[in-house]
Formats: structure tokens, sequence, C-alpha cells
């Protein structure tokens, strides 16, 4: 294929560019200082006004008694009868109390799932979720109903610090999918109306336990 001579003279200077590739000239500028205010009364009050904002429903636990009898009351409300749990370290918090609910059927006639993640964003209420966790990519979005299960630790106040608590914790491995999940999942797509759980779980929940 022939190219013409100005063609031909842009690509030249792209090549020459890329063979001298030049450093940033304010290295240093870019993530040293935070940009949002860090004021607020716990970063679980903060995440808990942020994530309800967005639709998303928020239960603090100060004990695992108290998690399982929220889960419980919330079950029997919405008269659900199978809540798929593939997270062992949940499970075995669950076990002691006897969930008839829990792993009941297969993955397909599941009213709801229970996950973990890797943490809590407070600034936007957001979950940081991955593929390295039990419950794998499919579960957290394929779900009608994402239930949360999250500890007091795993809360950061912004996406800098979610990204090296992230870091840390698989040391240069990371999963091969990181996603932030911000309430239940919406579009406004079509003529700009909001509609919930179109590509996504309808509704979130996260049970903060303070243990």
């Amino acid at each position: 294929m022939k190219v013409s001579p100005a063609k031909e003279n842009i690509l030249k200077r792209v090549r020459n560019a890329l063979s001298q590739p030049v450093q940033l000239p304010f290295p240093h500028a870019e993530g040293n200082n935070p940009v949002f205010e860090t004021k607020h009364d716990g970063l679980e009050l903060k995440f808990a006004e942020e994530f309800s904002k967005l639709q998303g429903k928020f239960i603090f636990c100060s004990s695992r008694d108290e998690l399982a009898e929220n889960l419980q009351a919330l079950v029997e409300n919405k008269e659900w009868t199978h809540v798929h749990c593939k997270t062992p370290s949940l499970e075995k918090i669950l076990e002691p109390y006897n969930p008839a609910y829990l792993n009941v059927g297969d993955m397909y006639t599941l009213d709801a799932a229970i996950t973990d993640c890797e943490c809590l964003i407070a600034r936007t209420g957001t979950m940081v979720l991955s593929a390295a966790q039990p419950s794998g990519r499919a579960l957290p979005v394929f779900a009608p109903v994402h239930i949360v299960i999250a500890y007091a630790h795993q809360l950061v106040f912004d996406l800098k610090d979610a990204i090296a608590m992230v870091k840390e914790k698989y040391q240069g491995q990371l999963p091969s999918m990181i996603s932030f999940a911000t309430g239940p999942s919406r579009t406004a797509d079509i003529e700009k109306t909001l509609v919930v759980g179109v590509h996504g779980p309808r509704e979130v929940y996260v049970f903060l336990l303070d243990e």
C-alpha cells in the first residue's frame, strides 16, 4: 500500500517521539496530597451516609449474634428461601446459627447472594470487589439481591486508600479483575430515565461487622 508523503512524515515523527520518551515534568505532583477533606465523624457513618444516598441498605452489627439475627430478619421479611454463599469464612461465621435459607438449590434459583469484599470506600459509599474472592466474578452481578458482609477494619476513606490496601494484600499479584460497585445497578440510557437493577442486582445490602 502506497503511503502519502504527509502520512509518512507524521508516522516518522511518532516513531521518533516513541524512541525518545520524555520524563514527566512534575513527577511528584500526582497523588501525593489528598484531594478531598477527611472531616467526618467516622468512616462507618460516612460510608453509611453515602451508601444510603445511592439506594444501598446499610446495617451495622456489633457482634456475630447481631449479624445472624439481622440476616434472619431480612430473609423472613423478604420471604427468601434460597440465599447463596460461596465464601467459606462467611459460611463458618453463620454455621452455628443453622440458617435454613443458606445454599438451598443451585445458583440459578437463588433469591440473594452473600459475599465478602476487598474493602469499603467511605467517601463514595463504594464496595471494592475482585475476582480473587471465593464468590468470583459472576455471583455479585448475577444475583438479584447482593448482600455484602464486611468488617470495620476494611473501611478506608478514599479510592487511593483502597488501591493501596489491595496492592498490599496481593503483593504485586493483583487479581484479574477489580471492580467498584456503588449501590444497586442503574442506568439512565433510555430517555434519561433512571432504572435500577438493569445490569446487576436491584438491591444491595452491606452488613458491617465490628468485632
